[in-house]
């Protein structure tokens, strides 16, 4: 269990450079209750509250996984927000990825064993102690991935190798515009760009990140200034991929930077949401400045526009098979030393649902910098 005050801090700086043991072995626990974070309604960092909610156990085809970490991505600040289609109702547990050691399977399940390290896929519920899923949605760990690392791995490599390799068809000599590049998907497209000979990024990021990210992009620019006349100055031909997750004015200003034959990937709208709560007035500004597309126009310009969500291509349209495949490749180039996770702090349960500084993007403090939805990636650690 996390201890209270001080001590939780102390110990989750130091989560993040501990390593698993190499036969990891599942304790017995016999509990009918978990600890999990709770949405308890639509709104603020207030809605958040540590509670016990009953054990799960697995059904038919599912796998028990004892959570050791989970990620915090800027898709669970929308839905924590309601800003998302359908929103379910509250209360809810938050959280579609997280890492830990298999504790059971149930009946017909075959391919894991109590005592795997795995990664999983959630919808919903992965804020907890114990979770239960499709072992479609699990895939096993390298024996030298640490637990903080797979959570920060799944989502975000994921989604970046498909929008590259599956949608955009990356090839050597191209060129990628990816924004908020500072973030979690940002240095995951930053990293598979680096794995193909002669691969031009240009990134957006605020300027306090700069300095750390500058070495993962080959052009970076302020995202608060006019970057498309910054992006032809050194490309007049515009670019071969734009990956946008900000949506509003930045749709028009990446169809004008595309080259012919070149593809643009919205997967975010995170221009969309500013402030603790859902704003209708951020909402609608957003939409407002979203370039109407014409078919036609994309026809005569040789231009290719597309959307995507990997949690609707898992959950809602039988994607498991593609994703498998990207998770086998992403691992081997993760074996092969060419991509590594990057884990920007750890946190306890009860000091996410505590904190009372408002975040973003996987857990950016908006009150950093006023506009900005880089996202960080903070894995909420499970003791």
């Amino acid at each position: 269990m996390a201890k209270e005050g001080t001590e939780i801090a102390e110990e989750t700086e130091q989560m993040i450079d501990q390593k698993e043991p190499d036969n990891p072995v599942c304790a017995v626990v016999d509990s009918k209750e978990m600890r999990a974070v709770v949405l308890t309604g639509f709104g603020g960092i207030n809605k958040l509250k540590v509670t016990k909610r009953p054990m799960p156990e697995p059904q038919g085809g599912e796998v028990k996984i004892r959570v050791k970490a989970c990620g915090l991505n800027f898709l669970d600040l929308m839905v924590r927000q309601g800003n998302i289609d359908n929103p379910p109702k509250t209360p809810l547990v938050p959280g579609f990825e997280c890492s830990g050691i298999v504790e059971s399977v149930g009946e017909n399940t075959k391919g894991f064993e109590i005592g795997d390290r795995v990664m999983a896929f959630v919808n919903y519920n992965a804020w907890a102690e114990v979770v239960c899923t499709p072992l479609d949605f699990v895939h096993k760990i390298p024996d030298d991935m640490t637990f903080p690392e797979a959570a920060a791995f799944s989502m975000n490599f994921v989604a970046a190798y498909m929008m590259l390799f599956e949608v955009a068809n990356l090839r050597e000599g191209m060129s990628v515009l990816v924004h908020s590049a500072g973030g979690a998907v940002g240095q995951a497209v930053a990293q598979l760009c680096s794995t193909v000979p002669n691969v031009t990024v240009f990134g957006t990021a605020s300027p306090f990140k700069h300095e750390a990210i500058k070495h993962s992009v080959t052009h970076l620019f302020d995202r608060n200034i006019d970057y498309v006349p910054e992006v032809k100055k050194i490309s007049p031909d515009g670019v071969d991929i734009v990956l946008d997750c900000l949506c509003g004015e930045n749709t028009g200003k990446g169809l004008t930077l595309l080259k012919p034959m070149g593809t643009y990937i919205l997967y975010g709208s995170s221009n969309m949401v500013t402030g603790e709560t859902k704003s209708f007035f951020s909402f609608a500004k957003s939409w407002w400045q979203v370039e109407k597309v014409n078919p036609i126009k994309l026809y005569e310009e040789n231009k290719v526009i597309a959307g995507f969500s990997l949690l609707n291509l898992l959950f809602k349209q039988g994607g498991c098979n593609q994703v498998k495949t990207a998770v086998q490749k992403l691992l081997s180039l993760y074996d092969q030393k060419k991509i590594k996770p990057v884990v920007d702090s750890l946190w306890a349960l009860e000091e996410m649902a505590n904190d009372s500084t408002e975040t973003s993007e996987a857990g950016e403090e908006e009150e950093e910098q006023e506009g900005d939805n880089d996202n960080k990636e903070r894995m909420p650690f499970i003791q």
